[in-house]
């Protein structure tokens, strides 16, 4: 899943909730059950991920929503399988790919059809 943010310090709950389109309930929960993310909060209480977070949150966005995995089997392969985020980003970079390309072919059917 590609994220659009734009590169900051930190981000709000706001922000990363409407980035992962989920609600900003998940992402509190999330945090309660999984210790790797950590953000920061201020007086007020407010949460501010940092990018650090947003690498952990995609992760177990992966793990639970596109794979499938119960919140239990996600704090497992986390512990367990070390090249998670290299296959997060490999995803992520073939998706891109994936794009690119449907555009290049897009665009040659359109010069085909004139």
């Amino acid at each position: 899943m590609k994220i659009n943010l734009p590169d900051k310090l930190y981000y709000s709950i706001g922000e990363v909730a409407k980035a992962f389109d989920v609600n900003t309930s998940l992402i509190r929960y999330w945090e309660q059950e999984f210790p790797i993310i950590k953000p920061k909060k201020n007086k007020k209480g407010n949460r501010y991920f940092t990018p650090e977070d947003i690498k952990n949150l995609q992760i177990i966005y992966h793990l639970v929503k596109e794979k499938g995995y119960t919140l239990d089997g996600a704090k497992i392969a986390l512990t367990t399988n070390s090249k998670i985020s290299e296959t997060i980003t490999l995803i992520d970079r073939l998706e891109f790919v994936k794009a690119e390309l449907l555009k290049l072919k897009d665009s040659l059917v359109e010069r085909d059809s004139e």
